[in-house]
């Protein structure tokens, strides 16, 4: 099983985003994704600027350079620039909106299947495979045991399983909205938001009232309050057929993080269990943390 980089999910400047994926250069990683998947609003880096740094990081690591779509398009001007995107044939692309899919099918391109895609079952999976889907990043909240039996029922289809991806670790993606939370948590209309959301570098925590942690508002998204890790849940991975584990950017200590994964996938003990949670890999509640268990 290999160590994936998802793309940053939170708007941090461009000084940071650069000094981040120069970090992960000589680190051993099987995928590392860049590109803008929230809010097309957010310009510290241009598209030209995520393809210039992703020629850089492929001169310096062996890691495979994916580039990343957004989630949600509002507008034609965001609809030409996915275009142009999936017009570049230097860097595999992860599609985030079936817009994205299209485009890569329409040239014949190889694509990433990212988690905002809802493909829950091996019928979908054939559909996105015949359009030329090499990996399926499953959505956040699959079990293993619902990935397993995805893959099971490809395998009674004929159909040769492509890779799998499984969010592993960060705060979990779980909705976006043509509202900007943000912009409104500060009064502001979504229109002249400023973009605000570039001074919280991991979003605004929200606590229910009995002051537990609940989400994490980021722009147009909701992420979970809690992070998910998977790192107790590895050998449980491996039975279930997953073949890449993604690590989401977080602001601190993140090469720590990486470091501890790769440690528990050569072999090490994974550390006792935090407040970090693992409820949806189980099937149960995303904010619950279940110790070590078969998928």
């Amino acid at each position: 099983m290999q160590l994936t980089i998802g793309p940053i999910l939170f708007y941090w400047h461009k000084e940071k985003v650069e000094a981040f994926y120069h970090s992960l250069s000589q680190l051993n990683l099987g995928s590392i994704y860049l590109g803008e998947t929230v809010c097309a609003k957010r310009r510290e880096l241009s598209l030209e600027d995520y393809i210039t740094l992703a020629r850089t990081i492929s001169q310096t690591s062996n890691a495979q350079i994916v580039l990343s779509s957004l989630a949600l398009l509002e507008a034609n001007s965001e609809l030409n620039s996915l275009k142009k995107l999936c017009s570049q044939t230097d860097f595999l692309i992860e599609a985030n909106d079936m817009a994205a899919v299209h485009f890569c099918h329409e040239q014949q391109l190889p694509f990433i299947a990212g988690p905002a895609l809802n493909i829950y079952n091996a019928y979908a999976l054939a559909e996105l495979i015949n359009c030329g889907m090499q990996r399926w990043v499953a959505p956040v909240e699959c079990s293993g045991l619902q990935i397993q039996q995805t893959l099971a029922q490809l395998d009674d289809l004929g159909i040769k399983r492509p890779e799998v991806e499984v969010f592993s670790y960060g705060h979990l993606p779980l909705a976006y909205s043509a509202r900007c939370f943000t912009a409104r948590a500060e009064n502001r209309p979504k229109d002249q938001c400023k973009r605000c959301c570039i001074r919280y570098p991991e979003g605004i925590e929200v606590f229910s009232q009995e002051q537990q942690k609940l989400f994490a508002l980021n722009g147009i998204q909701t992420l979970s309050g809690q992070v998910q890790n998977l790192i107790s849940d590895v050998a449980a991975m491996r039975q279930a057929g997953i073949t890449h584990a993604r690590l989401s950017p977080r602001a601190e200590g993140f090469i720590e993080t990486i470091k501890q994964w790769q440690a528990v996938l050569n072999g090490a003990c994974a550390p006792l269990p935090t407040n970090d949670c693992n409820g949806y890999w189980h099937g149960k509640a995303g904010m619950f943390h279940l110790g070590d268990q078969h998928a």
